[in-house]
């Protein structure tokens, strides 16, 4: 089987797949390289290859990579940055400084539409791209996402504190909140939905009225409803991922 790793700061997701590179039931995500080895080590299985994208340190990701190909006798391929690939051309001044995380999800975007398009992602944090017609990135934003502005709110102000499943309820409606749980998670939901329609305006500035949105991340569901023709894409990731290290 082959894994495929997406190591964030904090988080590593990882899923396998197949010979045939069909996606095999087994996947998760992680808080520590030691977490993943014994989660792959439990699947039983016989690893071919690994490819893997990294926003972490460079001593980060390379002792990760050693512990994989000692771990199971495989070679590791890491993403690299680039000046373009698969018909982009990354927009950055110093283009190596670019995510690579956004960088493969961006790419990714591109190779589905081959048009223009705004890739939003919707996680820890959340950052928005646009891609032009002909493959130019034209640049992007970063801002903190729904875990981030909770957190904030939750570790720096004493009384802003509830239970997590207080959060999970008070999503369920968009009126004024009525408790802190309320306030906090309504007040944060909207000012991302403030972000993305922010960003779908500028995106008609800078691309004109036809491209595509590209949504991804672990709050997507958050503004689908605002987003109905957007393309729901959990994975984008690892769609570049295997772009910007093909097996075959």
């Amino acid at each position: 089987m082959i894994l495929e790793l997406d190591c964030g700061n904090t988080l590593i997701k990882w899923r396998l797949l197949n010979r045939d590179y069909s996606l095999a039931a087994a996947g998760g995500v992680v808080g520590s390289d030691e977490e993943l080895l014994q989660a792959v080590q439990g699947m039983s299985v016989t690893l071919l290859v690994c490819r893997l994208v990294s926003v972490r340190s460079d001593e980060e990701t390379a002792r990760l990579v050693r512990s994989l190909e000692q771990a199971f006798a495989i070679q590791c391929h890491c993403a690299r940055p680039a000046l373009e690939l698969a018909g982009v051309r990354n927009g950055y001044e110093q283009y190596e400084r670019l995510g690579l995380d956004r960088w493969l999800a961006l790419v990714a975007a591109y190779r589905l539409s081959r048009a223009a398009c705004l890739v939003l992602d919707l996680g820890t944090a959340v950052t928005a791209d646009f891609v032009a017609a002909d493959g130019q990135h034209l640049g992007g934003f970063i801002c903190p996402g729904m875990p981030l502005m909770r957190s904030q709110l939750r570790t720096h102000t004493r009384r802003t504190r509830y239970a997590d499943t207080e959060a999970t309820q008070a999503l369920g409606s968009r009126l004024p909140g009525r408790s802190t749980a309320e306030a906090v998670e309504r007040g944060c939901s909207l000012m991302l939905q403030g972000f993305v329609h922010g960003q779908l305006s500028l995106a008609a500035e800078l691309l004109g009225e036809s491209f595509e949105v590209f949504l991804t991340g672990g709050d997507a569901s958050q503004v689908t409803a605002m987003l109905p023709r957007a393309r729901v894409v959990p994975d984008l990731v690892f769609v570049g991922l295997a772009i910007a290290c093909p097996l075959r």
